[in-house]
């Protein structure tokens, strides 16, 4: 595959985000080197010539955004941002020196690594036959494109929503309890409560379900948590009757 060729950089300093960054793109077959100083960032970046490099903005010695303006006159590797600030001021700040994609704390992991997958497939490095396309009956997830289909109709979700799908889709028909969806979905944001959990899936069925009421894609499981439904498996029969106040089924 094309993504055991792609190397990627990253340099953050908080050891754990640093950690789960790795896990999640190694995941991905890509080779990941980690470093936590922007000076050791731009050392291995010019004697390593990454694929792809992912910065921390706020990174003792030199910060993310020194690093991205000097890699930038040296070379064109994809770079993508991270930080903390959120502000529209920031994030053109971050674009205007020559990031190629910039993410604001916190944020899912699969949303990092999918975002990650278009910097290295618009540089070539991915190629898009490397993306593969889940389906459930009508529902389509692309990975590649961060975009859910239903019928062939884009359906717009946000980043949690997202993630919570593609931690779903990952292993069809496999049960995933509220706190291992949010450690996949939302590993960087350590305030998801399990009933948030809930929140963001009733909202996602109101975007890709036929009959949210009726789910058919995502499917819940008394007392264990959510799965999403196995290609070909048969749409549940409609509720007799539901407790007021109960989980959402």
């Amino acid at each position: 595959m094309e993504t055991m060729s792609a190397r990627v950089l990253v340099a953050e300093d908080d050891p754990k985000q640093a950690n789960l960054i790795r896990l999640y793109l190694q995941r991905e077959g890509y080779g990941v080197l980690v470093v936590g100083d922007g000076r050791t960032a731009l050392d291995r970046a010019r004697t390593r010539r990454p694929d792809l490099v992912i910065l921390d903005v706020m990174m003792p010695v030199v910060d993310g955004l020194d690093v991205c303006r000097i890699l930038r006159a040296e070379s064109d590797v994809p770079v993508l941002m991270l930080t903390a600030r959120s502000t529209e001021e920031d994030v053109l700040l971050g674009l205007d020196i020559g990031a190629d994609d910039y993410l604001t704390k916190p944020y899912s992991p699969r949303e990092l690594v999918a975002r990650a997958r278009a910097l290295l497939r618009r540089s070539g490095v991915v190629k898009n036959a490397d993306v593969v396309i889940q389906r459930v009956g009508d529902l389509e997830i692309d990975p590649g494109r961060f975009e859910v289909r239903v019928a062939g109709r884009p359906v717009g979700l946000t980043a949690k929503e997202f993630g919570i799908l593609e931690v779903l889709a990952g292993e069809p028909g496999r049960v995933f309890t509220r706190g291992q969806i949010i450690d996949r979905a939302f590993g960087f944001d350590h305030h998801v409560l399990e009933r948030t959990v809930d929140a963001h899936v009733m909202n996602l069925r109101r975007k890709i379900e036929p009959d949210p009421a009726t789910p058919r894609y995502v499917r819940t499981v008394t007392g264990r948590g959510y799965r999403l439904a196995e290609a070909g498996e048969d749409d549940p029969a409609p509720p007799s009757r539901r407790a007021p106040g109960g989980e959402p089924r």
